[in-house]
């Protein structure tokens, strides 16, 4: 016995020998498990003798291939529940023949049939045909290509005060107060959610839609209308703002009401009328008048003012402008490569935002950034040479890359505060912010020695190198959007339609613009870094103007 064991030890020392028998013991006790299953898994009908025992939970009950063929007729009624409505039946462990239902199908099952519930939040009302032309939902939208769920989706639309939520492509999710579109077949709806397993968000141009039953109502009042200023009648008033209503108890919330039901994203006040439309050529809301002008009380509401009928009191409702929210790629491929450069933290993607907006062109990268595919940039996979998208961003800032453009928009920013954004950017994410431990650590000092050479060199490379060079100022691309972005689009090529350009000054933050730069409660910048940056300043200011091109603004150089 013992020379036995003593020639069993000897074996299995053989590496090979030992690694083989191993695997062959692996798949021996993996085939058990799997017969196992294939005696004990098959699907039980709730009552039957092969159902459960007292206290282990009510069993589902068996959908037969005759049911599922006759178009789901346990389910005509049924509702779609979202991730977070959990329940206490058990799911079929065994299709009862292989290849009897889709997997399409088998996910709207799982998301309707399957659990009885009554919902909180949201009752699925069905699967509608939706279009990037004519929205059933016009509300605004937001996008994730990576971790939409249904939940996720509902509760941003409620949090907005909105009346329904749909999603569509699995990853894009539409609010509105009002559903206008004909019905489409549940098959078309059953592409699965990105961001969670078996639960469906909608199809392709076919939008699964909740309507939110059970909303507050402080949360459904559209008191986050954004206040756009006192504004002279247009001439043609009844063209400009063509939805109107006579309010004898005027007041901003029941014009504000008004306006989005019936899914108008200006609203115009006007004493006791109420007016509606789009911002337009007829009424670009760019020349504001003094607030004094609108200040006439409402007859409704003592302390708000509701304009007259010549000065008329502006607010943007919460209802998304979709004259301008297409985008596509290019149908032709472009052998013209345009490069939108910019020093790290000057705000490119939010110009590549502004740039999709006003030409219906997805922009390209560099880089790939998963994130920022994940959010909507769905040029951001391209390879920056294939000729789809209408610009590419890029941080790059040698002659040999810059010499691979055949034109760039140079975006420039104040370097103080690009720094502080590209800081915040590199230690809390696109939209995050650095916390005080890397500031006041050794981490700041670092990268503005570092980065602060870069913005100078970065800016004077293009300048030298760049063949047809376009040069915006972040700063102006803020005041003044309309004007500046009407001179980018110029440089790509495309002719600029007013009427989208001032569709974009509306829908202008996007989902990667930070809530502004984080007040710290000290300088960051010592004296020393000042003067350092100072110089990079006056010399990047005497290049531009080399090349007979406005310096840098006043507002560059510290008071």
């Amino acid at each position: 016995m013992a020379k036995f064991l003593v020639k069993f030890q000897r074996y299995f020392r053989r590496r090979p020998v030992r690694f083989f028998t191993l695997l062959a013991l692996y798949l021996a006790a993996g085939s058990l498990v799997f017969l196992h299953a294939s005696f004990t898994g098959e699907p039980r009908v709730a009552g039957s003798p092969r159902g459960p025992a007292a206290g282990e939970g009510q069993e589902l009950p068996y959908l037969g291939v005759m049911q599922l063929s006759r178009g789901f007729p346990g389910a005509a009624g049924g509702r779609r529940r979202g991730p977070w409505f959990k329940s206490t039946a058990k799911e079929p462990a065994e299709r009862s023949k292989a290849g009897d239902y889709s997997a399409a199908r088998s996910r709207l099952l799982k998301g309707r049939s399957g659990r009885e519930k009554d919902e909180d939040r949201a009752k699925y009302i069905g699967c509608y045909v939706d279009s990037t032309r004519r929205r059933t939902l016009r509300g605004v939208s937001f996008l994730d290509y990576k971790k939409m769920t249904v939940f996720r989706c509902q509760d941003n639309c409620a949090e907005r005060g909105y009346l329904y939520a749909g999603l569509e492509f699995g990853a894009e999710c539409y609010c509105g107060h009002k559903v206008q579109a004909p019905n489409a077949s549940e098959l078309e709806c059953n592409m699965p959610c990105k961001g969670e397993r078996g639960s469906t968000c909608g199809g392709a141009n076919r939008l699964s839609i909740y309507r939110l039953e059970l909303a507050q109502e402080s949360a459904r009042r559209h008191g986050s209308a954004v206040f756009r200023g006192c504004f002279r009648q247009p001439d043609n008033v009844s063209i400009a703002l063509p939805a109107s209503q006579p309010m004898p108890n005027m007041s901003v919330d029941k014009c504000v009401d008004f306006c989005t039901e019936k899914e108008y994203p200006l609203s115009a006040l006007a004493g006791t009328a109420c007016l509606c439309g789009f911002p337009t050529t007829l009424f670009t809301l760019h020349e504001r008048e003094d607030e004094q002008l609108c200040a006439q009380r409402c007859p409704g509401e003592e302390f708000e003012s509701c304009g007259t009928p010549e000065f008329l009191l502006v607010y943007q409702t919460q209802v998304q402008d979709n004259r301008c929210m297409d985008r596509r790629f290019l149908p032709t491929h472009s052998k013209q490569l345009v490069a939108l450069a910019s020093f790290p933290g000057a705000g490119n993607t939010w110009a590549r935002h502004l740039i999709e907006l006003a030409t219906g062109f997805y922009t390209g990268s560099y880089y790939f950034d998963g994130s920022l595919y994940n959010k909507g940039f769905k040029g951001e996979r391209d390879h920056w040479r294939s000729g789809r998208t209408i610009c590419i961003k890029t941080h790059e800032s040698g002659q040999k890359e810059i010499e691979s453009f055949d034109s760039a928009i140079l975006l420039i920013r104040n370097p103080y505060k690009a720094l502080m954004a590209e800081f915040n950017r590199k230690y809390g994410g696109h939209i995050g912010f650095a916390a005080h431990a890397h500031w006041k650590g050794k981490e700041w000092p670092e990268f503005v020695a570092n980065y602060a050479p870069w913005w100078a060199t970065h800016t004077l490379d293009w300048l030298r190198y760049g063949r047809k060079v376009l040069v915006v100022h972040f700063e102006d691309l803020k005041r003044d959007l309309f004007a500046q972005l009407k001179r980018m689009v110029g440089l790509l090529g495309i002719a600029a339609c007013e009427d989208r350009l001032l569709c974009v000054e509306g829908q202008k933050d996007g989902n990667f613009k930070r809530s502004g730069l984080r007040k710290l409660e000290y300088d960051p910048y010592t004296p020393e870094m000042r003067k350092m940056i100072s110089g990079y300043i006056k010399t990047v200011d005497a290049a531009l103007k080399l090349r007979n091109l406005s310096g840098v603004p006043e507002d560059y150089y510290p008071r």
